[in-house]
């Protein structure tokens, strides 16, 4: 199942890299000038983290239209963090805006904890920008009410069986829906990534800086991509790590939910590989059945408000990295053992004020970005998906709730363009949350790209996040130096981890 990737094919590629790799402009960018609106920074909140001193967090806030067409309208206030290169004047390469995912991460307070874990090199070279992106955080927060119900305890099961489980499901769809318009109102159709791409160039303009680098991770390679198709030119350095594939956003969950179907039959495996420490069954049939008995029982009789809705909620989040598995079958054991959860429930309450917001602008943004499905399609998927699995995960299926949406766009959002320069894509091979064919569906949108995969690995989330050498030095490299690797780039991962 592992690919292998020969050493000496890997070496050979990556030592030949200085020789024969492209260069971007790599003469050190001075500061320009701040225009009249420039940013100002000052103090920031208490929530954020500080980093290690002698650097140090600033924030500030910049008006932006609600909707371009009428930029004498309402506007948006978006929160912005940064923490300035810690290398010379002779070093400096620009900004670096990094975005964490989502759609409906937070980003203000990413600036601090990735910064943390960029090579030095990048930390010296870049001031790094955080931001709330328009709907998140404190960037007035999407805010959807009840949504259907999505935050009672315990859920409806999320994985409808029979006709009258089918139109209940459809039903909290439509309620989500019909929430969303009631409490967004007229904003609806502007939180989307085409408006935070533009509210991305209003910061760097407001910043004073000809071009933009950026990091985005998950949902923010589809804002970076988003970004290089309105303002190719405009685009520096740009990196794009476990890469949304540029397909509708309805589509894209498809393809998740058949990658985490596949990446739970392989945790099942590693399970019952260390049954001795699990206790779960000596092969994937047996770990699967006791898996099975684990959310049968929980459909049946939620512990405290913890029920199937929530189990496959963290069987979601679990699957995404191979560090959380040990918990999860932990938990599983657990539950079989003495019927308790404490180890299967999330440390943040699912209903609490930041979780809110987040799941309000997941699906704003989401139907925003572009086409709806039917309803009619929604459930013959769902049909299809039980074919190939009698237990899917449909967690992150938030696009379906679009076929009741109070507004329709009437094109998706654009995504890539030729006239960008080389962008370097990063992704893990066996990653179920961003599957790496939307890397390489992605990377024929943009001409003279990169692709870096990291083999052997199966977790969501690679650079300076994997802690791995060659992806951290290859895109270290391109981000400072600006060297485009002469051919996509083949890194060994850790494998599965032994718990």
């Amino acid at each position: 199942m592992r690919p292998v990737i020969p050493a000496v094919r890997r070496t050979g590629l990556l030592c030949a890299l200085t020789a024969t790799a492209a260069l971007l402009p790599a003469t050190p960018v001075p500061a320009a000038p701040p225009p009249a609106a420039a940013l100002r920074f000052g103090a920031c909140p208490d929530s954020l983290p500080a980093p290690p001193p002698p650097a140090r967090v600033e924030c500030g806030r910049l008006s932006v239209p609600l909707d371009r067409s009428h930029p004498g309208g309402a506007h948006l206030r978006i929160a912005v963090s940064r923490i300035r290169a810690s290398g010379p004047a002779s070093e400096r390469r620009g900004v670096l805006l990094v975005n964490p995912g989502g759609p409906g991460g937070s980003g203000l307070s990413y600036a601090v904890t990735k910064r943390a874990k960029l090579p030095e090199r990048v930390r010296r070279s870049y001031d790094v920008i955080g931001f709330d992106p328009r709907g998140t955080g404190a960037s007035a927060p999407a805010d959807c009410g009840p949504m259907g119900g999505l935050f009672d305890s315990p859920g409806p099961d999320p994985v409808p069986e029979g006709r009258a489980a089918g139109k209940a499901y459809l039903d909290t769809l439509r309620r989500t829906a019909d929430d969303c318009a009631h409490g967004v109102k007229d904003a609806l159709p502007y939180l989307s990534t085409t408006e935070t791409a533009r509210d991305m160039d209003a910061i760097r303009a407001a910043l004073g800086e000809r071009r933009i680098g950026f990091l985005g991770v998950s949902y923010g390679s589809y804002l970076g991509a988003a970004y290089a198709a309105q303002f190719p030119r405009r685009v520096g350095r740009m990196v794009l790590d476990s890469v949304v594939g540029p397909w509708a956003w309805y589509d894209f969950d498809l393809v998740q939910s058949r990658a985490l179907i596949r990446q739970r039959a392989v945790f099942f495996a590693w399970a019952a590989r260390h049954e001795k420490r699990f206790g779960l069954g000596a092969d994937g049939a047996a770990v699967r059945a006791a898996y099975q008995r684990v959310r049968e029982g929980l459909a049946k009789h939620p512990v405290d408000g913890f029920g199937a809705a929530e189990f496959d909620r963290t069987v979601y989040r679990a699957l995404g990295r191979t560090e959380r598995w040990a918990g999860l079958a932990d938990g599983l054991r657990t539950y079989l053992r003495d019927g308790t959860t404490g180890p299967l429930r999330p440390a943040e309450p699912f209903d609490g004020a930041a979780s809110r917001t987040y799941e309000a602008a997941n699906r704003t943004v989401k139907c925003a970005d572009g086409p709806a499905p039917t309803s009619s399609r929604v459930m013959a998927d769902i049909r299809r998906m039980r074919r190939l699995d009698p237990q899917p995960l449909l967690t992150g299926m938030e696009a379906s709730v679009c076929a009741y949406w109070h507004h329709r766009p009437a094109h998706r959002t654009p995504l890539g363009s030729p006239e960008a320069p080389p962008v370097l894509l990063i992704a893990s091979a066996h990653d179920p949350v961003t599957p790496v064919e939307g890397a390489r569906a992605l990377q024929r949108r943009l001409p003279g790209s990169r692709l870096v995969s990291l083999h052997h690995d199966y977790s969501h989330g690679v650079f300076a996040s994997r802690g791995n050498g060659c992806v951290d030095g290859t895109a270290a490299a391109y981000l400072v130096d600006g060297t485009v690797p002469a051919a996509d780039v083949h890194c060994s991962g850790p494998g599965l981890p032994t718990p």
